[in-house]
Protein backbone atom coordinates (compact mmCIF):
# COMPACT_ATOMS: atom_id res chain seq x y z
CA UNK A 1 0.00 0.00 0.00
CA UNK A 2 1.66 3.45 -0.55
CA UNK A 3 2.59 5.81 1.61
CA UNK A 4 -0.52 8.52 0.79
CA UNK A 5 -3.10 5.79 0.49
CA UNK A 6 -2.24 4.21 4.18
CA UNK A 7 -2.54 7.68 5.57
CA UNK A 8 -5.79 8.16 4.20
CA UNK A 9 -6.79 5.10 5.29
CA UNK A 10 -5.73 5.72 8.86
CA UNK A 11 -7.36 9.06 8.65
CA UNK A 12 -10.41 7.70 7.74
CA UNK A 13 -10.79 4.75 9.70
CA UNK A 14 -8.25 5.04 12.79
CA UNK A 15 -9.66 1.75 14.61
CA UNK A 16 -10.00 -0.83 12.05
CA UNK A 17 -6.16 -1.11 11.80
CA UNK A 18 -4.73 -3.32 14.61
CA UNK A 19 -1.67 -3.14 16.36
CA UNK A 20 1.13 -5.47 15.90
CA UNK A 21 1.42 -6.79 19.51
CA UNK A 22 4.86 -6.27 20.11
CA UNK A 23 4.57 -6.56 23.61
CA UNK A 24 4.14 -10.14 23.12
CA UNK A 25 7.22 -12.14 24.92
CA UNK A 26 9.83 -12.66 22.47
CA UNK A 27 11.05 -16.27 23.90
CA UNK A 28 7.66 -17.37 23.72
CA UNK A 29 6.83 -20.37 21.13
CA UNK A 30 4.62 -19.40 17.99
CA UNK A 31 2.28 -22.33 19.63
CA UNK A 32 1.21 -20.51 22.17
CA UNK A 33 -0.41 -17.16 20.25
CA UNK A 34 -3.76 -16.92 18.83
CA UNK A 35 -4.82 -15.62 15.78
CA UNK A 36 -7.73 -13.89 13.90
CA UNK A 37 -7.79 -16.04 10.78
CA UNK A 38 -10.28 -15.58 7.60
CA UNK A 39 -12.13 -18.14 5.74
CA UNK A 40 -12.00 -18.69 2.10
CA UNK A 41 -10.22 -15.53 2.32
CA UNK A 42 -9.87 -14.71 -1.55
CA UNK A 43 -13.59 -14.62 -2.14
CA UNK A 44 -15.51 -11.67 -4.09
CA UNK A 45 -19.05 -13.44 -3.42
CA UNK A 46 -21.51 -14.40 -5.37
CA UNK A 47 -23.29 -12.28 -8.11
CA UNK A 48 -26.83 -12.04 -6.72
CA UNK A 49 -28.06 -14.04 -10.15
CA UNK A 50 -25.50 -16.11 -9.54
CA UNK A 51 -26.53 -16.80 -6.37
CA UNK A 52 -30.38 -17.26 -7.79
CA UNK A 53 -29.22 -19.76 -10.39
CA UNK A 54 -27.17 -21.77 -7.94
CA UNK A 55 -29.98 -21.87 -5.43
CA UNK A 56 -32.33 -23.33 -8.48
CA UNK A 57 -29.90 -25.74 -9.88
CA UNK A 58 -28.01 -27.37 -6.24
CA UNK A 59 -28.68 -30.88 -5.81
CA UNK A 60 -30.13 -32.27 -2.76
CA UNK A 61 -27.37 -32.29 -0.37
CA UNK A 62 -28.90 -34.47 2.38
CA UNK A 63 -29.70 -37.37 0.55
CA UNK A 64 -25.75 -37.04 -0.31
CA UNK A 65 -24.91 -36.81 3.37
CA UNK A 66 -27.14 -39.87 4.10
CA UNK A 67 -25.26 -41.79 1.32
CA UNK A 68 -22.00 -41.10 3.33
CA UNK A 69 -20.06 -43.85 5.21
CA UNK A 70 -21.10 -43.18 9.02
CA UNK A 71 -17.60 -41.47 10.04
CA UNK A 72 -17.18 -39.15 7.61
CA UNK A 73 -21.33 -38.78 7.83
CA UNK A 74 -20.83 -37.71 11.15
CA UNK A 75 -18.10 -35.68 10.80
CA UNK A 76 -19.19 -33.87 7.81
CA UNK A 77 -22.00 -32.97 10.32
CA UNK A 78 -19.42 -31.83 12.96
CA UNK A 79 -18.40 -29.57 10.42
CA UNK A 80 -21.47 -28.51 8.91
CA UNK A 81 -23.83 -28.35 12.02
CA UNK A 82 -26.22 -25.60 10.79
CA UNK A 83 -28.85 -25.97 7.86
CA UNK A 84 -28.95 -23.05 5.51
CA UNK A 85 -30.48 -22.79 2.00
CA UNK A 86 -27.72 -23.77 -1.16
CA UNK A 87 -27.18 -19.83 -1.57
CA UNK A 88 -26.92 -18.97 2.18
CA UNK A 89 -23.55 -21.19 2.33
CA UNK A 90 -22.01 -18.43 0.44
CA UNK A 91 -23.13 -15.25 1.71
CA UNK A 92 -19.94 -13.70 2.60
CA UNK A 93 -17.31 -12.06 0.50
CA UNK A 94 -13.71 -10.51 1.61
CA UNK A 95 -12.18 -7.66 0.67
CA UNK A 96 -8.42 -7.96 -0.57
CA UNK A 97 -5.77 -10.13 1.64
CA UNK A 98 -3.96 -6.61 1.74
CA UNK A 99 -6.87 -4.70 3.36
CA UNK A 100 -7.50 -7.94 5.58
CA UNK A 101 -3.89 -7.75 6.91
CA UNK A 102 -4.06 -4.42 7.65
CA UNK A 103 -7.40 -5.08 9.89
CA UNK A 104 -5.12 -7.45 12.53
CA UNK A 105 -6.02 -10.84 10.47
CA UNK A 106 -3.11 -13.37 10.33
CA UNK A 107 -4.47 -16.42 9.18
CA UNK A 108 -5.61 -16.81 5.39
CA UNK A 109 -7.01 -19.26 3.88
CA UNK A 110 -6.71 -20.18 0.06
CA UNK A 111 -8.12 -22.74 -1.87
CA UNK A 112 -6.34 -24.07 -5.09
CA UNK A 113 -7.26 -26.12 -8.08
CA UNK A 114 -4.77 -27.57 -10.33
CA UNK A 115 -4.90 -26.29 -13.97
CA UNK A 116 -1.23 -27.54 -15.28
CA UNK A 117 -1.85 -26.66 -19.09
CA UNK A 118 -4.27 -23.35 -18.44
CA UNK A 119 -7.88 -21.98 -19.51
CA UNK A 120 -10.02 -24.33 -17.36
CA UNK A 121 -11.57 -22.11 -15.33
CA UNK A 122 -11.25 -18.97 -17.92
CA UNK A 123 -14.46 -18.72 -18.71
CA UNK A 124 -16.89 -20.05 -15.88
CA UNK A 125 -19.89 -21.81 -16.88
CA UNK A 126 -22.76 -20.10 -14.56
CA UNK A 127 -21.44 -16.88 -16.36
CA UNK A 128 -21.59 -18.49 -19.79
CA UNK A 129 -25.13 -19.86 -18.89
CA UNK A 130 -26.24 -16.33 -17.78
CA UNK A 131 -25.21 -14.46 -20.40
CA UNK A 132 -27.04 -17.03 -22.58
CA UNK A 133 -30.05 -15.77 -21.10
CA UNK A 134 -29.47 -12.36 -21.70
CA UNK A 135 -28.35 -11.02 -18.56
CA UNK A 136 -24.77 -8.64 -18.77
CA UNK A 137 -25.08 -6.57 -15.83
CA UNK A 138 -22.80 -8.74 -13.90
CA UNK A 139 -20.48 -8.32 -11.37
CA UNK A 140 -16.80 -8.36 -12.45
CA UNK A 141 -14.76 -11.22 -12.84
CA UNK A 142 -11.29 -11.02 -12.79
CA UNK A 143 -9.78 -13.45 -15.41
CA UNK A 144 -5.85 -12.61 -14.62
CA UNK A 145 -3.85 -15.62 -15.27
CA UNK A 146 -6.64 -17.81 -15.82
CA UNK A 147 -5.22 -19.26 -19.30
CA UNK A 148 -1.68 -19.85 -18.04
CA UNK A 149 -0.79 -23.33 -16.51
CA UNK A 150 -0.68 -23.10 -12.40
CA UNK A 151 -2.85 -23.50 -9.65
CA UNK A 152 -5.93 -21.50 -9.90
CA UNK A 153 -7.38 -20.16 -6.66
CA UNK A 154 -11.73 -20.29 -6.41
CA UNK A 155 -14.04 -22.12 -4.56
CA UNK A 156 -16.42 -24.07 -6.46
CA UNK A 157 -15.88 -24.18 -10.62
CA UNK A 158 -18.28 -22.60 -12.53
CA UNK A 159 -20.51 -21.08 -9.36
CA UNK A 160 -18.44 -19.46 -6.97
CA UNK A 161 -15.54 -18.38 -8.54
CA UNK A 162 -14.93 -14.77 -8.30
CA UNK A 163 -11.22 -14.17 -6.88
CA UNK A 164 -9.19 -11.23 -5.38
CA UNK A 165 -6.48 -13.07 -6.68
CA UNK A 166 -6.99 -15.71 -9.48
CA UNK A 167 -4.06 -17.76 -9.06
CA UNK A 168 -2.10 -18.64 -6.24
CA UNK A 169 1.19 -17.30 -7.38
CA UNK A 170 -0.91 -13.35 -7.94
CA UNK A 171 -2.55 -14.54 -3.96
CA UNK A 172 1.49 -15.36 -2.56
CA UNK A 173 2.87 -11.86 -4.09
CA UNK A 174 0.54 -10.01 -2.33
CA UNK A 175 1.43 -11.79 0.78
CA UNK A 176 4.84 -11.22 0.26
CA UNK A 177 4.60 -7.23 -0.70
CA UNK A 178 2.81 -6.84 2.32
CA UNK A 179 5.44 -9.08 4.41
CA UNK A 180 7.88 -7.11 3.02
CA UNK A 181 6.24 -3.65 3.97
CA UNK A 182 5.75 -4.66 7.59
CA UNK A 183 8.75 -5.82 8.73
CA UNK A 184 8.60 -8.05 12.11
CA UNK A 185 4.98 -8.89 11.71
CA UNK A 186 3.89 -12.37 13.99
CA UNK A 187 4.62 -15.11 12.09
CA UNK A 188 1.53 -15.43 9.50
CA UNK A 189 -0.62 -18.72 9.22
CA UNK A 190 -1.91 -19.46 5.43
CA UNK A 191 -3.78 -22.41 4.99
CA UNK A 192 -4.13 -23.74 1.72
CA UNK A 193 -6.51 -26.09 1.17
CA UNK A 194 -6.04 -29.01 -2.35
CA UNK A 195 -9.36 -29.31 -3.89
CA UNK A 196 -10.05 -32.03 -6.12
CA UNK A 197 -13.58 -33.06 -6.62
CA UNK A 198 -15.93 -32.04 -9.34
CA UNK A 199 -19.28 -30.68 -8.37
CA UNK A 200 -21.16 -30.77 -11.45
CA UNK A 201 -24.36 -29.01 -10.67
CA UNK A 202 -24.93 -26.88 -14.34
CA UNK A 203 -25.02 -28.47 -17.66
CA UNK A 204 -21.30 -28.61 -19.31
CA UNK A 205 -19.62 -28.27 -15.83
CA UNK A 206 -15.95 -27.97 -15.83
CA UNK A 207 -13.83 -31.44 -14.74
CA UNK A 208 -11.37 -30.65 -12.04
CA UNK A 209 -7.78 -32.24 -12.44
CA UNK A 210 -6.27 -34.59 -9.47
CA UNK A 211 -3.74 -33.96 -7.43
CA UNK A 212 -0.76 -36.09 -7.85
CA UNK A 213 2.42 -35.98 -5.82
CA UNK A 214 3.84 -34.35 -8.62
CA UNK A 215 1.32 -31.71 -8.53
CA UNK A 216 2.21 -31.67 -4.84
CA UNK A 217 5.60 -30.92 -5.86
CA UNK A 218 4.92 -28.08 -7.96
CA UNK A 219 2.87 -26.82 -5.26
CA UNK A 220 6.23 -26.44 -2.96
CA UNK A 221 8.01 -25.31 -5.68
CA UNK A 222 5.53 -22.31 -6.02
CA UNK A 223 5.56 -21.53 -1.78
CA UNK A 224 9.12 -21.68 -2.11
CA UNK A 225 9.81 -19.71 -4.83
CA UNK A 226 7.45 -16.75 -4.34
CA UNK A 227 8.25 -16.50 -0.60
CA UNK A 228 11.61 -17.74 -0.12
CA UNK A 229 12.71 -21.02 1.82
CA UNK A 230 14.41 -18.10 4.99
CA UNK A 231 10.54 -16.90 5.03
CA UNK A 232 8.76 -19.95 5.64
CA UNK A 233 8.34 -22.04 8.82
CA UNK A 234 8.39 -25.33 7.37
CA UNK A 235 7.97 -28.87 9.52
CA UNK A 236 11.41 -29.77 9.20
CA UNK A 237 12.05 -26.37 11.19
CA UNK A 238 9.92 -27.72 13.72
CA UNK A 239 11.39 -31.53 13.28
CA UNK A 240 14.84 -30.55 14.17
CA UNK A 241 16.53 -33.57 15.70
CA UNK A 242 13.79 -35.31 16.50
CA UNK A 243 12.41 -38.85 14.96
CA UNK A 244 9.09 -37.53 13.61
CA UNK A 245 7.31 -34.57 13.80
CA UNK A 246 4.89 -35.70 16.11
CA UNK A 247 7.32 -35.95 18.63
CA UNK A 248 8.96 -32.50 18.27
CA UNK A 249 5.47 -31.18 18.87
CA UNK A 250 5.05 -33.00 21.68
CA UNK A 251 7.94 -31.89 22.70
CA UNK A 252 7.31 -28.17 22.24
CA UNK A 253 9.95 -27.89 19.98
CA UNK A 254 8.26 -24.98 18.08
CA UNK A 255 10.69 -21.99 17.42
CA UNK A 256 10.36 -18.73 19.82
CA UNK A 257 8.37 -15.85 18.62
CA UNK A 258 11.37 -13.54 17.93
CA UNK A 259 13.10 -16.08 15.19
CA UNK A 260 9.55 -16.16 13.85
CA UNK A 261 8.84 -12.77 13.32
CA UNK A 262 8.16 -11.62 9.42
CA UNK A 263 7.92 -15.33 8.21
CA UNK A 264 4.59 -17.49 7.52
CA UNK A 265 3.65 -21.04 7.83
CA UNK A 266 1.83 -23.27 5.15
CA UNK A 267 -0.88 -25.33 6.83
CA UNK A 268 -2.31 -27.86 4.25
CA UNK A 269 -5.95 -29.27 3.99
CA UNK A 270 -6.32 -32.23 1.61
CA UNK A 271 -8.57 -35.08 0.74
CA UNK A 272 -7.49 -38.66 2.04
CA UNK A 273 -6.21 -40.96 -0.38
CA UNK A 274 -3.88 -40.84 -3.35
CA UNK A 275 -4.84 -37.43 -4.51
CA UNK A 276 -4.62 -35.97 -0.78
CA UNK A 277 -2.88 -36.69 1.66
CA UNK A 278 -1.08 -39.35 0.61
CA UNK A 279 0.11 -38.04 -2.44
CA UNK A 280 1.69 -35.11 0.04
CA UNK A 281 3.41 -37.67 2.08
CA UNK A 282 4.63 -39.75 -0.82
CA UNK A 283 8.29 -39.76 -0.59
CA UNK A 284 8.20 -37.32 1.97
CA UNK A 285 7.56 -39.22 5.48
CA UNK A 286 6.72 -37.37 8.30
CA UNK A 287 7.26 -34.51 6.01
CA UNK A 288 10.46 -34.36 5.61
CA UNK A 289 11.64 -31.84 2.76
CA UNK A 290 8.29 -30.31 2.51
CA UNK A 291 7.17 -26.87 2.50
CA UNK A 292 3.76 -27.03 4.41
CA UNK A 293 2.46 -28.68 7.49
CA UNK A 294 -0.40 -31.45 6.83
CA UNK A 295 -3.89 -31.61 8.11
CA UNK A 296 -3.62 -35.01 10.23
CA UNK A 297 -5.29 -36.98 13.26
CA UNK A 298 -3.31 -36.59 16.76
CA UNK A 299 -0.72 -39.13 17.40
CA UNK A 300 0.22 -39.56 13.39
CA UNK A 301 4.02 -39.33 12.32
CA UNK A 302 3.65 -36.27 10.73
CA UNK A 303 0.82 -34.48 12.79
CA UNK A 304 1.38 -30.65 13.73
CA UNK A 305 -1.24 -29.31 12.57
CA UNK A 306 -5.41 -30.30 13.17
CA UNK A 307 -8.64 -29.23 12.03
CA UNK A 308 -11.83 -28.85 14.47
CA UNK A 309 -13.74 -26.48 13.34
CA UNK A 310 -16.46 -27.02 15.92
CA UNK A 311 -15.55 -25.23 18.82
CA UNK A 312 -18.86 -25.73 20.24
CA UNK A 313 -18.36 -29.45 20.03
CA UNK A 314 -14.86 -29.75 20.51
CA UNK A 315 -13.76 -27.25 23.09
CA UNK A 316 -12.65 -29.58 25.33
CA UNK A 317 -10.77 -32.13 22.94
CA UNK A 318 -9.13 -28.13 21.11
CA UNK A 319 -7.33 -27.30 24.33
CA UNK A 320 -6.33 -31.04 25.49
CA UNK A 321 -4.32 -30.61 22.21
CA UNK A 322 -2.99 -26.95 21.99
CA UNK A 323 -1.62 -28.03 25.51
CA UNK A 324 -0.53 -30.87 24.19
CA UNK A 325 1.52 -28.70 21.46
CA UNK A 326 -0.44 -28.74 18.42
CA UNK A 327 -1.55 -26.34 16.39
CA UNK A 328 -5.54 -26.04 15.89
CA UNK A 329 -7.56 -24.40 13.33
CA UNK A 330 -11.45 -23.48 14.92
CA UNK A 331 -14.05 -21.45 13.34
CA UNK A 332 -16.03 -18.40 14.59
CA UNK A 333 -18.27 -18.83 12.13
CA UNK A 334 -19.85 -22.15 9.80
CA UNK A 335 -21.76 -21.40 6.71
CA UNK A 336 -23.01 -17.18 7.78
CA UNK A 337 -25.21 -19.16 10.05
CA UNK A 338 -24.00 -16.99 13.47
CA UNK A 339 -23.97 -13.81 11.10
CA UNK A 340 -27.83 -14.29 10.15
CA UNK A 341 -29.03 -15.04 13.60
CA UNK A 342 -26.39 -12.84 15.22
CA UNK A 343 -25.16 -15.34 17.52
CA UNK A 344 -21.61 -15.29 19.23
CA UNK A 345 -21.89 -18.52 21.18
CA UNK A 346 -19.51 -20.38 19.03
CA UNK A 347 -16.86 -17.45 18.67
CA UNK A 348 -16.58 -17.15 21.99
CA UNK A 349 -16.05 -20.89 22.21
CA UNK A 350 -13.72 -20.84 19.68
CA UNK A 351 -11.68 -18.31 21.21
CA UNK A 352 -11.52 -19.98 24.68
CA UNK A 353 -10.55 -23.14 23.15
CA UNK A 354 -6.92 -22.08 22.96
CA UNK A 355 -6.97 -22.63 19.17
CA UNK A 356 -4.22 -20.61 17.37
CA UNK A 357 -6.17 -19.83 14.80
CA UNK A 358 -10.20 -19.12 15.04
CA UNK A 359 -11.44 -18.02 11.58
CA UNK A 360 -14.14 -15.90 10.38
CA UNK A 361 -16.08 -14.78 7.25
CA UNK A 362 -16.94 -11.69 8.86
CA UNK A 363 -13.85 -9.74 10.07
CA UNK A 364 -15.72 -6.37 9.27
CA UNK A 365 -18.58 -4.67 9.53
CA UNK A 366 -21.49 -4.84 6.91
CA UNK A 367 -22.79 -8.17 5.78
CA UNK A 368 -25.52 -9.39 3.64
CA UNK A 369 -28.22 -10.25 6.63
CA UNK A 370 -27.74 -6.67 8.54
CA UNK A 371 -26.91 -7.81 11.43
CA UNK A 372 -23.96 -6.49 14.08
CA UNK A 373 -22.24 -9.82 13.68
CA UNK A 374 -18.31 -9.10 13.28
CA UNK A 375 -15.27 -11.04 14.14
CA UNK A 376 -12.36 -9.17 16.35
CA UNK A 377 -9.79 -11.19 18.32
CA UNK A 378 -9.80 -10.07 21.74
CA UNK A 379 -8.22 -7.37 22.63
CA UNK A 380 -7.89 -5.75 19.30
CA UNK A 381 -4.90 -6.68 18.34
CA UNK A 382 -3.27 -8.50 15.82
CA UNK A 383 -2.28 -11.39 17.83
CA UNK A 384 -2.22 -12.14 21.54
CA UNK A 385 -1.40 -15.22 24.09
CA UNK A 386 -3.71 -17.44 23.70
CA UNK A 387 -5.74 -17.80 26.87
CA UNK A 388 -5.45 -20.20 29.93
CA UNK A 389 -8.98 -22.61 30.08
CA UNK A 390 -12.37 -21.57 30.58
CA UNK A 391 -13.41 -23.10 33.56
CA UNK A 392 -16.12 -25.21 31.48
CA UNK A 393 -12.80 -26.41 29.41
CA UNK A 394 -10.52 -27.48 32.34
Amino acid sequence: MKLHTLILACLLCPSAYAVEAPQLPADMKINRLQVLGTHNSYGQGLDPQMEKLFEEKAPDFSSFIEKMPPAARALFQEEHPNSMSASELLKYSHPSLETQLNLGVRSLEIDINPDPKGGIYANPVGYKLLREQGITDLLPFNAAGLDQPGFKVLHIPDIDFRSNCPTLHLCLQQIRGWSDAHAGHVPLFILIEAKNQDLPILPGATHTVPFTPALFDDLDQELLSVMGRERIITPDDLRGNYPTLNAAVRADNWPALASARGKVLFLLMTANGPSGAAGYLSGHPSLKGRAAFLRAEPGEDHAAFLLMDNALVRGKQIRQYVEQGYLVRTRSDIETFEAKTNDMRRAHAAFASGAQIVSTDFEQPGNAYKTDYVIKLPGGDAARVRPDPAPSLK
